[in-house]
C-alpha cells in the first residue's frame, strides 16, 4: 500500500471539498486495555476489525465521494519487533482494501507504527508498508503535509532523519508560498497541543519548545489547521490563527466519545469539520448544512 500522489491537475481551486479523516485504529489495543496490559495484551483484534469495517463502509455509502481518506497513525498497536504485529498489519490492510477504488487512502505514522523512539530500521520497515513517512500532496488547489511527529518527539535514535524532514518542510512551505494555495493543512500524528498553546509537556503532546517553534512555523506559513489523532479522545484548540484538531479514535475510545471520524469540509474562506460515531455516520451519512457548503460554487 503506497500513498496516493495526487494528478498534477489538482494544483487549481475549483469549489468546495471535503475528506474523511480518522484515527488510531490499533488493532490489538482493546484488549490490552482490558486486560491491563499494554504490551503483551494485544493477543486479539476482532473488535477492531468489525469497526474498522463499520468505518470503511461508511465511508463507501457517502454522496458525493470524500476527496480522500487519511488515517491519522497508530494503525496497529503491536510496536515494531512484537509477537502479533505483522498480524495486526495484514488483517487492517485487508479491511482498507475494500474502500471504494476512487477514494484514495492517505497514511500517517504513529508512535506504535513506529515506536516510541524510532530509528532507521523501524521507519524503513514502515515505509515498505504503508508508504512515505512525510510527503505532500495537492487536492483542489490546497496543499496537505503528512509529517512524522514521532521524530519530534524523540529522534536520538535517528536525529539525521529528523534533521531530513526538517529540510524537507521548510522547502515544502517555500513551495506552498510561491504557489499561492488556497489552504495548507497538515496532518500528524501527536497533537502539538490538545486544549492550549502553552500547557504542560505529556505524553499525548509535543515538549513545550518544540512546540513552540512548529507553531511559529506554522503560523508564519498561514497553516490553517493541523488534524492529529494519539489521544483517542476529541480535543483541540488554536494558536493565532491555526487550528490544532485532535481526532477521538476508530478504535478504543480512553475518554467519552464514541468510535468514530471526522468529516473536514473545505470552503474558499475557511476548514469546517465535525465528529461522527460511526454509527451516525453510516446510517444518517453527511447533515444537510455540511452538504450545503460542498454545494456552493465559488
Amino acid at each position: 500500500m503506497t500513498p496516493v500522489y495526487f494528478a498534477d491537475d489538482e494544483y487549481q481551486w475549483r469549489g468546495p471539498f471535503y475528506f474523511i479523516q480518522g484515527a488510531d485504529p490499533q488493532f490489538g489495543l482493546m484488549k490490552a486495555w482490558a486486560v491491563g496490559d499494554t504490551n503483551n495484551g494485544d493477543d486479539e483484534w476482532g473488535e477492531e476489525i468489525k469497526l474498522a469495517e463499520q468505518a470503511v463502509q461508511a465511508i463507501n455509502k457517502l454522496n458525493p465521494k470524500p476527496k480522500f481518506f487519511v488515517l491519522c497513525g497508530d494503525l496497529i498497536h503491536g510496536m515494531p519487533g512484537t509477537q502479533w504485529r505483522k498480524d495486526q498489519e495484514q488483517d487492517l490492510k485487508n479491511v482498507l482494501k475494500n474502500t471504494d477504488q476512487d477514494i484514495p487512502l492517505v497514511f500517517v505514522s504513529g508512535n506504535h507504527d513506529i515506536g516510541n523512539t524510532p530509528t532507521r530500521e523501524t521507519i524503513d520497515n514502515y515505509c515498505k508498508n504503508w508508504g512515505d513517512d512525510y510527503f505532500s500532496f495537492w487536492v483542489g488547489g490546497v496543499f496537505f503535509l503528512v509529517l512524522n511527529s514521532q521524530l519530534y518527539f524523540d529522534s536520538s535514535k535517528c536525529p539525521e532523519l529528523k534533521q531530513a524532514q526538517d529540510v524537507w518542510l521548510n522547502e515544502q512551505l517555500a513551495v506552498a508560498e510561491k504557489q499561492k494555495c488556497k489552504h495548507i493543512i497538515v496532518f500528524q500524528h501527536i497533537p502539538l497541543f490538545l486544549r492550549k498553546p502553552d500547557e504542560d509537556h505529556d505524553y499525548f503532546n509535543l515538549e513545550k519548545s518544540v512546540r513552540q517553534e512548529i507553531m511559529e512555523k506554522f503560523h508564519k506559513a498561514g497553516i490553517k489547521a493541523v488534524f492529529s489523532g494519539h489521544y483517542h479522545r476529541n480535543a483541540g484548540g488554536s494558536y493565532r490563527g491555526l487550528e490544532v484538531v485532535v481526532s477521538s479514535a476508530i478504535g478504543c475510545q480512553l475518554g467519552e466519545d464514541t468510535h468514530g471520524l471526522r468529516v473536514v469540509v473545505v470552503t474558499d474562506e475557511k476548514i469546517v469539520h465535525r465528529y461522527y460515531s460511526l454509527n451516525e455516520l453510516s446510517s444518517q451519512g453527511i447533515e444537510k448544512e455540511l452538504l450545503d457548503m460542498l454545494a456552493k460554487q465559488n
